[in-house]
């Protein structure tokens, strides 16, 4: 159930719930507060809830005093400790530092403060308060075939002004771009991958995050096309909208908290009075139609090659051993030109430079960048085979006397073969991504929307397409039913299946007021759900963007493959052409017996098959393919079990972690802490205290204090509504507690350090409890009205279930675990002996728990970091892998590489074993596609001639190298088999047992 909690937050879902605008009036909604604050206390604990995350700012600092990189390296370290910083960059000769941040989090007079920290002189010289325009769009790129192609579009697109990054991903024929669209544009980008020879095709763009597309009927002329775009335009919360007067098209950039598609109908609608319809555009397009198409291209070509193909090779090798059939094709026309050589020609010639037409324009593309792929090889090898063939005809018809002997079947069934082999290439490529698709195809179609009358009551329904869904319309789902967006239950009981989101098997229940997830299937009662998030904001937009960046990333070990394939190419011809060399020399000279030479060929032609197979044996595609199409698989396969990984990066890195540094509350414990016990040390009365305790806490959101609050409602469960007094001059003390003035009283509420620091005295009473309350692996926090202690609150956070479990099966598997937090020494030692930890860090500040983290790396460790709240994201940023619970802070969560969707800590290992199993099929893969050209070039340069006899035709070449590609996505596909480790679902039925 704890996995229900993960998207809402990652979608900045509580932010939503405040900003309700228009709200409908539906019977008992649920009440929000008004300008609730954001400030965030943290008690005695460690953990503080996220503000909404939104605008970034670019800040510029002189900084004086640095000397060396050494000095540069200190400042940015110093400043990427902060919260709320998204990056920082250092130039030492200029004594710059640039800050990009978030102004929720941080405020500039702290980051320099920090820097003056680090020992060095800053001043602010430059702020950018304009929201931060760097823009992510997605190409799809048609005509690369390895990873020479998919290198020369990327460093195109790194050359490009205003581009800040560009990754260009074979597997997956995409292009990821960020891009400043003030300096560039995605037609310049598009034009650019043009220019280097491939055919991009726009799928997304970031500008389009909230914008849809419709189509106008009823429209006859341009001018009320100009009219409908007025109208629109004049609608609030719109920010751009374009026509498209041939297509009767119209594009609309809004703001979704404002308006929506459902209002621009009935606006264009009514323009028209009625004579105008609008309708959703239908896409007509995106990435698996023009996958589709690639795979019946290449089927396509490979049939027709198959109707010339199979002739030629009949009259070549079968027919001439049949008597009759022999004679006739050995007849001549003229002089020694034969009808089957004359058959073969023409049968070929369509195959080579009309099915084979693609391997010319590859080659010469590649060419013309300077960069050889394998159509350069396949094309050499083909025309080697196909222009000695069509000089030995042409000769052999003006001669009286010379016989000939062709190739043309090499080359048809070279081409054959090869577009077989990329045929089932793309087929197999096409399942590595299948995630997404099944992600994609998980929103129904249709939706319920519900219709209230002035007083809120009901007072119709209809059936409405659900795109056209917007923000706080309330949605009616029936048993059986799909949720069509994200939001919160209004009305209703049931329980919902969220296993196809959050990896979650058991179905969650959910009532009024628990929040839901688009997508997720309504397996009983009826639900009315208030719509919060919608389209591109949805939960499910959200894992599909973050499981597309993730098989778009390269791994480090990439790097491996894109060296080699640099000069894999140039190599291969040259070795082709020295194997065609030695061997004709050798031949020529007698370096070998005359008996060696089969009996259809001469000297001239044997050297030619060599060097013609040495050149279409060897394959770059394999070893292109092989991290990425494992990293594809990888992640879909994570998505699925309910581990979101961002990348190649993340999961490299995963499979080498040996320790692993964990958050207490939130993380080890369940974050939902609950008030145990109240011991009052002088004469009060309880609900009055409980009445100061939560005028003060309710501005907090801390997981402590919500118990803390949630406790006190208990003694007002006679009020309708609960209201607490106001609290003046509110001060949260990270790590400690607050302060604040309820009526004429000093408020202090938190820890034995704040009070100590507030210069309150404790009495031995409250020590002695205090003390009791740790050794019971319980949180004590101190009261204090006007510098007096009052009382102690005693709140329990319950371990997670499957906690002790977990830290002993990491311990199986030889990964060290850790503890740091920002709880007390009594609390840790007690909760860390409940579970098996032996290392503990209590009472640490988050820049505390990344030196931690750094100090473990500095011994050798390769570490990850387990947390969910915002003072964890500087570790999570440290940590060689950093994993954030699902249900935990979108800071926590955007500064990780792993999110654990269900926030159970039995996922941690699945990350840690899934990651384990990918790098095991790379590695799997590169020794494949690494031993197949070792072993197979040899063989085709004729190693194994002289002993013997055996030589590899170009045409059984050109398979091999066809089936190599072939294997190593096969292999990579072998991993959605990928099942979690035995001693997980032995945990999963013990707990399903408790349960």
């Amino acid at each position: 159930m704890a996995g229900k909690a993960f998207l809402m937050s990652c979608l900045r879902a509580e932010g939503s719930y405040r900003n309700l605008s228009p709200r409908p009036r539906y019977p008992s909604m649920p009440r929000y507060p008004k300008g609730a604050s954001t400030a965030a206390s943290t008690d005695s604990g460690n953990d503080v809830e996220a503000p909404i995350m939104e605008d970034r700012r670019i800040a510029m600092f002189s900084v004086f005093g640095m000397t060396c990189s050494a000095c540069a390296g200190s400042v940015e370290k110093a400043i990427k400790r902060l919260p709320g910083i998204h990056n920082a960059a250092v130039d030492v000769l200029n004594n710059r530092a640039q800050v990009i941040f978030h102004p929720k989090f941080v405020l500039e007079d702290q980051i320099r403060e920090t820097i003056e920290d680090a020992g060095f002189e800053a001043v602010l010289i430059q702020e950018d308060s304009k929201e931060f325009s760097i823009l992510t769009c997605r190409l799809h790129i048609k005509g690369m075939t390895c990873t020479s192609c998919s290198t020369t579009v990327e460093s195109a697109l790194q050359s490009v002004r205003g581009v800040q990054k560009a990754v260009v991903a074979l597997a997956t024929e995409q292009a990821e771009i960020r891009y400043d669209p003030k300096l560039v544009s995605t037609e310049q980008l598009m034009k650019e991958v043009d220019d280097t020879g491939f055919e991009a095709i726009l799928i997304s763009t970031g500008a389009d995050r909230n914008k849809i597309h419709l189509k106008i009927e009823g429209v006859r002329s341009e001018r009320s096309m100009r009219m409908v775009e007025s109208s629109l335009q004049a609608l609030p919360g719109i920010e751009e909208v374009d026509i498209d007067p041939v297509l009767f098209k119209i594009s609309v950039s809004y703001k979704p908290d404002q308006t929506g598609p459902r209002n621009f109908i009935e606006v264009i609608q009514s323009t028209g009075s009625g004579r105008f319809t609008a309708t959703m555009y239908p896409e007509g397009g995106g990435r698996e139609a023009h996958k589709r198409e690639e795979i019946r291209q290449y089927h396509h070509s490979f049939l027709w090659s198959l109707v010339f193909t199979i002739p030629v090779f009949l009259t070549s090798m079968v027919f001439m051993y049949i008597p009759g059939i022999n004679h006739a094709l050995d007849t001549r026309v003229i002089n020694m030109l034969t009808i089957g050589e004359l058959i073969r020609w023409l049968l070929s010639t369509p195959v080579q430079f009309i099915i084979g037409h693609r391997f010319y324009s590859g080659s010469y593309k590649a060419l013309r960048h300077g960069s050889p792929n394998m159509d350069v090889l396949i094309a050499l090898g083909t025309n080697a085979a196909y222009f000695y063939s069509l000089y030995s005809v042409l000769r052999a018809a003006i001669s009286p006397n010379f016989e000939s002997t062709d190739f043309f079947e090499t080359s048809s069934m070279l081409i054959s073969f090869i577009l077989l082999g990329k045929y089932l290439e793309v087929l197999a490529k096409g399942k590595t991504s299948e995630a997404i698709a099944k992600l994609m195809n998980l929103a129904p179609e249709t939706a319920i929307l519900l219709a209230f009358d002035e007083c809120g009551n009901l007072s119709g329904e209809s059936e409405i397409d659900s795109q056209l869904i917007q923000k706080n319309d309330v949605i009616k789902v029936i048993p059986g039913a799909k949720v069509a967006c994200d939001g919160f239950v209004v009305w209703g009981q049931s329980h919902v299946n969220e296993s196809m989101i959050t990896g979650e098997a058991r179905p969650v229940g959910k009532r009024k007021g628990d929040n839901v997830i688009g997508g997720t299937v309504n397996e009983n009662g009826v639900l009315h759900v208030q719509a919060t998030n919608v389209g591109s904001e949805s939960a499910l937009a959200q894992i599909v963007r973050l499981v597309e960046s993730a098989q778009m990333a390269k791994a480090p070990v990439q790097k491996f493959a894109d060296r080699i394939s640099k000069y894999f190419v140039p190599f291969v011809i040259i070795l082709s052409l020295s194997t065609w060399l030695v061997w004709f020399l050798a031949g020529k000279y007698d370096g070998y017996p005359k008996s060696w030479i089969p009996s259809s060929m001469d000297s001239f032609q044997l050297a030619l098959q060599f060097g013609i197979s040495v050149m279409v044996i060897a394959c770059p595609c394999a070893l292109g393919l092989a991290t990425p199409t494992a990293v594809m698989v990888g992640t879909g396969v994570g998505a699925s079990q309910g581990v979101l990984i961002k990348g190649g990066q993340a999961l490299e890195s995963a499979h080498k972690v040996n320790c692993i540094v964990f958050d207490k509350t939130g993380t080890l414990t369940t974050g939902k802490p609950i008030v145990v016990a109240t011991r009052l040390l002088k004469n009060i009365v309880l609900r009055e205290f409980y009445e100061y305790v939560a005028a003060a806490e309710a501005n907090s959101e801390h997981p402590l204090a919500k118990a803390i609050v949630e406790h006190a409602k208990k003694f007002k469960e006679e009020e309708e509504y609960v209201a607490w007094a106001e609290a003046r001059d509110f001060i949260s003390i990270t790590g400690h507690g607050v302060k604040a003035i309820i009526g004429n009283k000093e408020l202090v509420v938190g820890n034995k350090s704040l009070m100590l620091d507030t210069g309150i005295q404790i009495p031995d009473q409250a020590l002695d409890l205090l003390l009791e309350a740790e050794e019971m692996a319980q949180t004590g926090i101190l009261v204090a009205i006007n510098r007096e202690i009052l009382g102690l609150i005693v709140i329990s956070d319950p371990l997670k279930p499957a906690a002790k479990e977990v830290i002993s099966i990491l311990k199986s598997m030889n990964v060290r675990s850790i503890m740091v937090t920002g709880d007390n020494w009594g609390t840790a030692k007690a909760i860390a002996r409940e579970i098996g930890i032996d290392t503990i860090v209590a009472e640490a500040k988050p820049e505390e728990k990344a030196e931690k983290v750094k100090e473990l790396q500095m011994s050798g460790l390769t570490v990850a970091m387990v947390g969910d709240g915002i003072n964890d994201s500087p570790a999570l940023v440290s940590a060689d892998v950093g994993m954030a619970i699902g249900a935990g802070t979108d800071v926590a969560i955007e500064a990780a590489d792993i999110v654990l969707m269900k926030s159970n800590l039995e996922d941690v290992i699945t990350a840690i074993d899934l990651s384990r199993k990918t790098f095991s099929r790379i590695r799997m893969n590169y020794i494949w596609a690494l031993a197949y050209n070792i072993i197979g070039i040899p063989i085709a340069a004729g190693v194994l001639f002289p002993s013997t006899r055996f030589r590899l035709p170009p045409w059984v070449a050109g398979a091999a190298m066809a089936a190599s590609s072939v294997s190593v996505v096969l292999w990579s596909l072998l991993l959605k088999n990928y099942r979690r480790p035995k001693s997980l679902d032995a945990l999963q039925i013990r707990g399903i047992m408790v349960e």
